[in-house]
């Protein structure tokens, strides 16, 4: 309770970002990515976006083996050998843009993504039925700098899976790369000296709750809602988040 008391923030702070966090996280146990998408909107009005990706990266650390587990063995290890080292090249990239771009420049590139990202949601119907394995390059880079620097870039990766396994296979293999590709982001940010900040890790534990809540709510949906339509109601969402994002550094 002391450490708790260390960190700037009002109860309605506290409030707004565990709610954030748990909805981010229903989200995630559907989706299987986007925690920043939702998270991150809410966040960034009580942290810089250079500490938010960083705190939702050891969230991530943790719901992402959590959603591995279940279905390791239905992952396709050629897949994942091809996109892995792309992903590592594209997430070195985006650690370093995130820790030395300014902030507001963050904040508009932020909005631009998370806008972009919601409109190709709703607007494009058409996925690609099928994709060469050359594919995994451009893939894998730009997925880890998106995911490096906005903390989603899981949805290139499906794209990608979803054109070249079955349903399940590309689930697993999905969930591995996600989880793959935390321990990578969290490694660079180790080094960078990023959690040498105790405030962050504590931030980081007292949100583990809604984390937690979030995933058992989302894993339970999958059961009785359209994934679809989830999907498509958190990109109104997230476009929503994303114009407000513009708006705010447009007006600052």
């Amino acid at each position: 309770m002391h450490l708790l008391s260390t960190l700037p923030f009002t109860a309605l702070d506290w409030s707004c970002m565990l709610l954030g966090v748990a909805v981010a996280y229903i989200v995630f146990g559907i989706a299987g990515f986007g925690t920043a998408l939702v998270a991150g909107p809410v966040l960034i009005c009580f942290m810089p976006l250079a500490r938010i990706i960083p705190l939702l990266v050891l969230l991530d650390f943790i719901a992402a083996f959590g959603n591995l587990l279940p279905s390791r063995k239905a992952v396709a290890g050629q897949e994942l050998k091809r996109l892995l080292p792309c992903m590592a090249v594209g997430c070195t990239i985006g650690v370093v843009f995130l820790l030395n771009l300014q902030s507001r420049l963050l904040l508009l590139l932020m909005g631009l993504f998370i806008s972009a990202y919601a409109l190709y949601g709703l607007l494009v119907k058409v996925r690609p039925a099928r994709l060469r394995a050359a594919w995994a390059v451009p893939m894998g880079v730009v997925g880890g700098l998106f995911g490096a620097l906005f903390g989603s870039g899981g949805f290139l990766y499906a794209i990608y899976l979803n054109a070249r396994l079955d349903k399940e296979p590309a689930r697993a293999t999905q969930s591995a790369l996600i989880s793959c590709s935390t321990v990578v982001r969290l490694t660079l940010f180790i080094i960078a000296g990023v959690y040498t900040d105790g405030g962050l890790l504590v931030l980081a534990a007292s949100l583990l709750p809604a984390m937690a809540l979030g995933l058992w709510i989302g894993r339970r949906l999958t059961m009785g809602l359209s994934r679809e339509a989830f999907v498509r109601l958190v990109n109104w969402l997230v476009l929503a988040s994303g114009l407000a994002l513009i708006g705010r550094y447009l007006g600052a």
